[in-house]
């Protein structure tokens, strides 16, 4: 087998201090390391000069915006139980929800959150996920009106890797400035470098357009097969607004700010879909076909994101930056520096 196609070539240590548990403030002194493919420069800087370092392109964003998806509550025996919710589940006959909770749970369980929420337990799945339905004084609760409710009651979901409880500042921190669409329960990490002043000064020379990709909890699935295009990849609810797709179809050369981005871009240069389900999986053997550039942060072990980095620059390049930006002392994964792909 390939190299490029095993998991254990995606590997690299990581010592624990460099796992960013706050982002830097303010946003612009963030490092950023920029690798140039045609000659394999490497240079090191900060976001402030993202603006001078940057070729002709379009910059495209993702403005989901991340819902407040982890909430406390308990069983009626007393017991302690918490959910994250993953996502609503559209083809159901009525309003329900893709769930992980914590705690042992029955079909027809009642949970109880605050604000008299109430959730049952409809099914248990295969993946150890749940089905649920929400309710609240006997009404079922759609979408935007469990949306409403969380922003009352629950709690930021911060990553797993990051081992603190959320706090006030998490609310602002983990969203991006441009953040509208509710929907995702992880944020689009490489967006929260950018402040209002940045986009600003961005737009002064380039095209910003966005899209909305809602980012599932399965970005931090882990690949568990040891030849990665067995993986399963999973599937998240995006769409591309028409400018923006006018702008896929022209040869202008494109950056996409983060993996979400990419995935968007690269799914609708594959399908012309500009919206429904992504489940686009990019890696060594299945490279960008339109993106050109692509700025990012530093991304977890064999994950599928890293192998989304390499499919730009390929795995072994991947890693020796990697292993830079680790001597460098960069500050990894969501709330950490970035890296540049020109």
């Amino acid at each position: 087998m390939k190299q490029d196609l095993i998991l254990s070539s995606y590997d690299y240590h990581l010592p624990q201090e460099l796992i960013a548990n706050y982002p830097v403030i303010p946003k612009e002194n963030a490092k950023l390391l920029v690798y140039e493919r045609k000659n394999q420069k490497i240079f090191h800087t900060n976001f402030a000069n993202l603006k001078e370092i940057l070729p002709d392109c379009a910059i495209f964003f993702n403005d989901t915006k991340v819902i407040k998806a982890r909430i406390y509550g308990k069983k009626l025996s007393g017991g302690k139980i918490e959910l994250f919710l993953h996502q609503p589940l559209l083809n159901s006959k009525k309003p329900s929800f893709i769930v992980q909770i914590k705690g042992r749970v029955k079909i027809n369980e009642i949970l109880h959150f605050e604000k008299n929420l109430i959730a049952k337990v409809i099914q248990i799945l295969e993946d150890g996920m749940r089905q649920v339905c929400f309710y609240r004084n006997d009404k079922i609760l759609n979408t935007n009106e469990l949306y409403e409710l969380l922003d009352k009651i629950g709690h930021i979901p911060l990553p797993p890797y990051i081992k603190r409880a959320d706090n006030t500042d998490d609310i602002k921190d983990y969203q991006s400035i441009f953040a509208k669409n509710l929907g995702a329960v992880a944020a689009p990490t490489a967006s929260l470098h950018f402040s209002e002043d940045m986009i600003c000064d961005l737009k002064k020379k380039h095209e910003i357009y966005h899209l909305t990709l809602h980012v599932g909890a399965g970005t931090f699935k882990n690949v568990e097969c040891e030849n990665i295009q067995e993986h399963k990849m999973h599937s998240e609810f995006f769409n591309i607004p028409k400018k923006a797709c006018d702008i896929i179809n022209s040869k202008k050369p494109i950056l996409g700010i983060g993996t979400t981005v990419t995935r968007s871009i690269e799914y609708y240069a594959r399908t012309h879909k500009e919206n429904g389900f992504c489940d686009l999986f990019l890696h060594p053997n299945n490279p960008p076909i339109r993106q050109n550039y692509l700025l990012t942060n530093f991304h977890l072990p064999k994950s599928t994101l890293i192998m989304l980095v390499s499919s730009f620059i390929g795995r072994e390049q991947c890693l020796k930056l990697y292993e830079l930006a680790i001597k460098e002392k960069y500050r990894f994964y969501s709330y950490g520096d970035a890296m540049l792909i020109l």
